[in-house]
């Protein structure tokens, strides 16, 4: 993979220096006019030649086949059809877009392209929630309630509470809780339990922006309910509850850490196979599917993606935030 990157912001920057040693070479660094010495300086960390300050430079760069979109939400769609339409695999950073008709498009575009479309949001590929998923869930019986709680004091909210507007909190950039803590909420959901019969989001709401809110989803016998807070913390984690026993995760839902199993009958059972960087496992799965052509596999991921997307976008403009996507 000779990836480009745009973007210079705390993701790139928690990600970038891993990247070698995950076989993937970063070719180009995109910004704006602006950051073009943070360009230079991650491209110079990285040994990228190519360096932009516009990121349609970026996607007609021969030497860049793979492009990571690590920009502000309401940016997503129009980096990512650039290059798609430019003959690149695109990594998103999530959201996949600002709403679910964006995300449609640009799922169709990918197919129509013949293009590896990703949505680089960590928790499916996490190894414990493969282990969640394929072994420890079969063993609680039949789901009766399902909890996740992602919620952390966002160190931007003093400054929006004291009037200033950042892209975290800004309904123009497709800012707010559920389009950030909460897809991963949805993501750990959807991804055991597919998209749910009906959904519906109880949302604090300042100054038109969701802070926090609480996320219901029902399924045939259980209501799921997904926790989202930017406004306050509290300890993150996922219980899921059987007829049989529960599986509680006491880490953020992101990072998907160690897992126990608890049954009726008392016994425990504890399991980590967490990696030792976070972000390895969606990489290496990316990776993997460009080089062995698995667009079938790539392809049923997005369409999770967008079921998550659905969910997300529907429930929120129903709480009453709505995006200047949502009117395009």
């Amino acid at each position: 993979m000779k990836l480009g990157i745009v973007g210079t912001g705390m993701i790139v920057r928690c990600i970038g220096p891993h990247l070698a040693s995950w076989d993937i070479e970063v070719t180009a660094v995109a910004g704006t006019p602006r950051s073009a010495d943070a360009v230079d300086e991650l491209a110079d960390a990285w040994c990228a030649k190519g360096r932009y300050t516009d990121y349609h430079d970026l996607v007609a760069d021969p030497d860049v086949d793979t492009v990571y979109v690590a920009v502000p939400n309401f940016l997503h769609y129009a980096v990512s059809e650039a290059a798609l339409r430019a003959g690149k695999d695109v990594i998103c950073e999530k959201p996949l877009a600002s709403n679910e008709r964006e995300a449609a498009e640009l799922a169709a575009l990918a197919r129509e392209e013949g293009r590896l479309l990703w949505e680089a949001v960590v928790t499916t590929r996490q190894p414990n929630f493969a282990l969640i998923r394929d072994e420890l869930l079969p063993r609680i019986g039949s789901v009766k309630v399902a909890t996740v709680n992602y919620s952390q004091y966002s160190s931007r909210y003093d400054a929006f509470r004291a009037g200033e507007v950042l892209p975290a909190f800004d309904p123009a950039k497709a800012g707010g809780a559920i389009m950030d803590l909460g897809l991963y909420t949805l993501t750990f959901t959807i991804g055991l339990f597919g998209e749910p019969t009906e959904a519906r989001y109880r949302a604090n709401i300042e100054r038109g922006i969701d802070t926090s809110g609480v996320i219901e989803l029902d399924y045939d016998g259980f209501t799921a309910v997904n926790v989202c807070a930017k406004d306050c913390g509290a300890p993150c984690y996922a219980i899921i509850q059987g007829t049989d026993g529960y599986i509680r995760v006491d880490s953020q839902p992101n990072q998907c850490g160690a897992v126990t199993l608890h049954l009726n009958d008392g016994r425990e059972e504890h399991y980590d196979r967490s990696l030792p960087v976070m972000w390895e496992g969606e990489f290496r799965t990316f990776l993997a599917q460009q080089q062995t052509g698995a667009y079938d596999e790539c392809y049923r991921q997005l369409d999770e993606s967008l079921a998550v997307s659905r969910v997300q976008n529907s429930v929120r403009r129903a709480a009453g935030v709505l995006f200047p996507s949502d009117e395009r």
